[in-house]
């Protein structure tokens, strides 16, 4: 495990470390989720899931550039502005899974110049197509909740958050 990364797997009691950050990185990619508000918005306000609204802020709290991998447009920056939608990648076939991952790279390729390391907040098929890539490019892909179910997850998602807290109210005492 990469010193400081966060343990993906809980405990006995199905608890985290007490201290669980995201690992750093240069960039970190957050997949779409199903449920969206009702008009075109910024992407990062547009996805309305608790999952979603958790890692913003997770990755936000980091100070890195960070993108979402949208199942309908590819590759979306947080400020770019978009109309809900109703697709996903677990319906789509593994080819068509490998052409949208394609195109995502397209789009991302001229970003990744000083990028070496990548945190992928993401299910499989946001991600299968590309960890090969960014492999051959020598970026380094961590995938801090892989193998956690959803709830599982959402309880990684909150340790992050009180690990944010904890350290805010701990630097404002000093």
């Amino acid at each position: 495990m990469t010193p400081g990364a966060p343990s993906s797997n809980p405990s006995a009691d199905g608890t985290f470390p007490s201290k669980t950050e995201l690992p750093d990185a240069d960039l970190y990619l957050v997949s779409c989720v199903k449920t969206k508000q009702k008009s075109r918005m910024a992407a990062r306000d547009l996805y309305a899931s608790p999952w979603f609204r958790k890692a913003r802020v997770c990755v936000e709290a980091t100070g890195q550039t960070w993108a979402i991998l949208s199942a309908k447009h590819g590759l979306v920056w947080p400020t770019d502005s978009i109309e809900p939608y109703d697709e996903t990648l677990r319906n789509m076939r593994s080819r068509q899974r490998q052409q949208w991952a394609g195109r995502v790279l397209k789009s991302l390729k001229p970003h990744l110049t000083n990028v070496r390391k990548v945190v992928m907040l993401a299910g499989v098929p946001y991600r299968q197509w590309l960890m090969h890539e960014f492999d051959s490019m020598n970026i380094k892909v961590l995938v801090p909740m892989e193998g956690l179910r959803s709830g599982q997850q959402l309880r990684w998602l909150n340790t992050c958050l009180n690990s944010l807290h904890s350290d805010s109210v701990s630097s404002s005492r000093t």
